[in-house]
């Protein structure tokens, strides 16, 4: 495939990521709306599912093998489905389901796609689409074509801070759900809180790397995401001219995702190893 044809391909994948999403994201909101309970839990008794989530990865997937049958599927509340493409849709139906039953307005619907396997190490993002339902945001990238924000006040590009100094950083991360998991972050927290500005926990990973893209911070870091979690988020990061990574040079995984500006990257990075991340 040649470089425009890549080009001409990632642009109308992105469109489609952009069509599905924002329809799972209002059939999302209509459900929050009639009220939501707990519908199951996961790893913990507060790892929990909605029916939200998994009715909106079943419209998800629907709409994915409408249009491109050919495709696998990755995401959090189902089975994947193998395909016969090369591409495959990586996608977090709500992610920040917490926020999501307390009403907070901080969840979104995460859809990417990618060449290659569901594997941050080995595959090549296409295409990312972050939705905030309840604002109505849209956190977009294609591979090669920028990121931007789209909201009801029109488009921008977006970017990266760059010449921030670690002392002078706002830096979100999350938690695990598992106690001995919380335990391990918290002390990791202890020596990097006094080293930055300051910390936030909006609890949705995908808006964390939309909000770094966006500049509204300056770094996300979190132990223990999923390839859905980043998908689409890191992407958006890379095209707003963010660097994401795990640590020690190693790609992000389960291990850890560090997302921050290039100048920024490397001293979060060495604050992380020396605090025992």
């Amino acid at each position: 495939m040649t470089q425009n044809a890549a080009h001409a391909a990632s642009v109308d994948l992105l469109d489609l990521a952009r069509r599905i999403a924002l329809a799972a994201a209002e059939t999302a909101l209509e459900e929050r709306r009639r009220g939501i309970s707990v519908a199951a839990t996961k790893s913990t008794p507060t790892d929990v599912v909605t029916a939200v989530d998994r009715d909106t990865e079943e419209r998800i997937r629907a709409m994915i093998l409408d249009a491109r049958p050919d495709d696998g599927i990755f995401g959090e509340e189902d089975d994947t489905h193998v395909g016969s493409s090369g591409l495959n849709w990586v996608v977090d139906p709500i992610d920040g389901t917490v926020n999501l039953l307390y009403d907070l307005p901080s969840w979104s619907v995460s859809v990417a796609v990618v060449d290659g396997p569901p594997d941050p190490g080995h595959w090549h993002a296409l295409a990312g689409v972050v939705v905030n339902p309840v604002t109505g945001e849209v956190f977009e990238a294609h591979a090669g074509g920028g990121a931007r924000l789209v909201d009801g006040s029109g488009e921008r590009e977006l970017r990266v801070n760059e010449g921030v100094a670690l002392s002078r950083a706002l830096v979100a991360t999350g938690f695990g759900y598992a106690a001995d998991r919380r335990a391990e972050q918290a002390k990791v927290l202890v020596d990097v809180l006094p080293r930055i500005r300051d910390i936030r926990r909006i609890g949705s990973a995908a808006l964390d790397l939309g909000a770094v893209a966006a500049g509204r911070l300056d770094a996300f870091y979190e132990l223990g995401l999923n390839p859905w979690d980043h998908a689409a988020g890191g992407l958006i990061v890379r095209e707003a001219g963010g660097r994401v990574g795990g640590l020690a040079g190693a790609p992000e995984s389960d291990r850890m995702l560090v997302a921050a500006p290039p100048s920024l990257f490397d001293e979060l990075t060495d604050l992380l190893e020396g605090a025992g991340a």
